[in-house]
C-alpha cells in the first residue's frame, strides 16, 4: 500500500466510524449538526475571514462578494432544508402501498473548486450532514487553507454540540491528482464541482458520482425587453464575485432593434464595448497559449484593463469589457470569446429577431455550456417556454440576475446550490440543482393494495379509435 493509499484509508476509516455514530441520530440531532455547520461559515466574523482568506489565497473573486455568498447560499440552503425529512419514513403513500425511508450513503467524498473555496464546500457538507453521511473534502490546491479554516470552524461548532469531528475531514495539503483519484476511489459517493477534467476523473473514478458540466451561459434580449431593467440585472450578475460564477453571462445575444439602447445603458452602469484592435489585445491576454489564463480569471474589469494595455479604461468606473463577436461564424475554439471567461468579459452577439438569437445560443452551446442554462430578458413569457422546449439547457432564467437567480434565490423556487446538474446535454447523470436527495439512498417498502387490472379498451382504446385494430 503506497503511503497515498494508507493516508486516505486512515481518513476514510475515521469517517467511517463516525458516520456509524450519525447513523443512530434522530432527525431533530440531524438537524442539530445542520444548524452547528452553517451557523459556523454565516457568523459575520468568521465570514469575512473566510471570504478574505479565499481572495488572498486564490487571487480569484471579491471579498465581499464572497462575504455575500457565503451568507446568502448558506442561509438559503439551511432554509431548504429546515422541514425537509431525511431520517427513517420520510414519505407515504397509502393509494400505491409505498413507504419511503431515507438511508444514508456513506462516506461522500466531495471535490471543490477554487473560485468558491468556502461556499460551496460548506453547501456539500451541510447536504451531506441531512443524509447522515460523513464528508471528506477534497479542494482545489489553491483553495486548501480556507477549507481548512472553514472545517476548523465547523469542528469548534461539533464540539460545543457534541458532535464527533470526523463527521468532515479534509484531504490533506498538498492535494494532488493521485491522492484526489485515491479519495473517490475509497469513498462511497463522489459528488464534484469544478474543472472539466475533475468531473470526467469523477465519473471514471469506479465511484457512484454527480458532477457538473460547464458553464458558459448566454442571455437574450429580445427587442420587447426592458433595457434598463436589462441592464441592471445583467451588471449585478457579470460583476458578482469578479464574474467567478459558472451562472454568470458568458455571452448577450442582443435582438438587432435594441442593441443600441441596451449597449447605452450598459455603458452607463461601466460596460464598455472595445474596438477590433483592442479585442485583439484583450484575446492575447486572456489566451496566450490557446488556454484561459490564470492571470484574469476572477480579476476585476479595470484590472483586466490595465494588464492589456488600456491605461485610461483601467482608470475609468470600469465594470465590464464587452467585445463584439460574429453571429455567422464567431464560435468555436478559434473565436475563444464564445467559451467560458471566468472574468467580467462579455461577447456580445447582435441578432435579426428572436428566432436567430436562439440559433446563435445553439451554436454557441454547441461548442460550450451545453446543459446549464439560458437567460431571458423579455416582456413575452412564452417565449421562456420556447427556450426550454427548443434549447439544450437544464434552467430557463427569466428577467432575473442570472448568476444569483441559476443556484436558487429567495425571489425564486429553484433549490439553493452551488452545483448545477446539466443533464446528458453536459454529459452528466442529472439535471437538478443539486440538494440533499441526491446524498441519500431511498428503500421502498412495497405493501399489496387492492389488484386493479385495466381492460384492452382502457389502455387501446384512443390508439384503436384513431388506427383501427390489426
Amino acid at each position: 500500500m503506497t503511503d497515498i493509499q494508507q493516508t486516505v484509508a486512515g481518513l476514510v476509516a475515521r469517517a467511517r466510524a463516525a458516520q456509524r455514530i450519525a447513523e443512530g441520530y434522530d432527525q431533530q440531532r440531524i438537524d442539530e449538526l445542520v444548524m452547528a455547520a452553517g451557523w459556523a461559515i454565516i457568523e459575520p466574523a468568521r465570514n469575512r475571514e473566510l471570504a478574505a482568506l479565499a481572495v488572498a489565497d486564490t487571487g480569484i473573486g471579491s471579498v465581499d462578494d464572497k462575504v455575500r455568498k457565503n451568507h446568502r447560499k448558506t442561509l438559503g440552503l439551511l432554509r431548504d432544508l429546515a422541514h425537509a425529512k431525511s431520517v427513517g419514513v420520510i414519505a407515504e403513500h397509502p393509494d400505491s402501498g409505498v413507504i419511503e425511508i431515507a438511508r444514508p450513503v456513506g462516506v461522500v467524498c466531495a471535490i471543490t473548486p477554487s473560485t468558491n473555496p468556502a461556499a460551496t464546500p460548506a453547501n456539500k457538507i451541510i447536504n451531506a450532514l441531512k443524509g447522515r453521511n460523513a464528508v471528506i473534502v477534497a479542494p482545489s490546491p489553491k483553495g486548501w487553507s480556507t477549507a481548512a479554516k472553514l472545517l476548523e470552524f465547523i469542528h469548534a461548532q461539533f464540539e460545543r454540540i457534541g458532535a464527533p469531528p470526523d463527521l468532515v475531514q479534509l484531504l490533506p495539503s498538498p492535494v494532488n491528482k493521485q491522492s484526489t483519484a485515491e479519495l473517490m476511489r475509497q469513498c462511497d459517493l463522489v459528488v464534484a464541482t469544478g474543472s472539466g477534467a475533475n468531473v470526467r476523473a469523477a465519473y471514471t473514478s469506479g465511484t457512484p458520482a454527480f458532477g457538473v458540466g460547464a458553464g458558459n451561459v448566454a442571455g437574450i434580449v429580445d427587442e420587447s425587453a426592458d433595457v434598463q431593467a436589462a441592464a441592471d440585472r445583467i451588471v449585478l450578475s457579470k460583476t458578482f464575485d469578479n464574474a467567478t460564477s459558472c451562472s454568470s453571462e458568458n455571452s448577450l445575444v442582443v435582438v438587432e432593434a435594441v442593441r443600441e439602447s441596451l449597449l447605452a445603458a450598459l455603458a452607463a452602469r461601466g460596460a464598455v464595448l472595445l474596438d477590433a484592435a483592442q479585442k485583439a489585445r484583450l484575446q492575447a491576454l486572456m489566451w496566450p497559449d490557446g488556454k484561459l489564463s490564470s492571470a484574469v480569471i476572477g480579476k476585476s474589469a479595470a484590472h483586466i484593463a490595465a494588464q492589456a494595455g488600456f491605461d485610461t479604461l483601467a482608470k475609468t468606473s470600469l465594470r465590464i469589457l464587452m467585445v463584439d463577436e460574429n453571429a455567422q461564424h464567431g464560435f468555436g475554439a478559434q473565436h475563444p470569446f464564445s467559451g467560458e471567461k471566468l472574468s467580467p468579459v462579455l461577447a456580445i452577439y447582435t441578432a435579426r429577431d428572436f428566432s436567430d438569437a436562439v440559433r446563435i445560443v445553439e451554436r454557441i452551446y454547441a461548442f460550450q455550456g451545453a446543459g446549464h442554462s439560458v437567460g431571458l430578458h423579455s416582456q413575452l413569457p412564452a417565449r421562456a417556454l420556447e427556450l426550454g422546449l427548443k434549447l439544450p439547457v437544464s434552467r430557463v432564467i427569466f428577467n432575473q440576475a442570472h448568476c444569483i437567480a441559476t443556484g436558487g434565490s429567495f425571489d425564486n423556487g429553484l433549490p439553493f446550490s452551488l452545483s448545477m446538474g446539466c443533464g446528458t446535454w453536459g454529459k452528466n447523470n442529472f439535471s437538478d440543482n443539486m440538494n440533499y436527495r441526491h446524498y441519500l439512498n431511498i428503500t421502498r417498502v412495497s405493501q399489496a393494495i387492492a389488484e386493479k387490472v385495466p381492460s384492452e379498451q382502457e389502455i387501446f382504446g384512443a390508439f384503436f379509435a384513431r388506427h383501427g385494430k390489426a
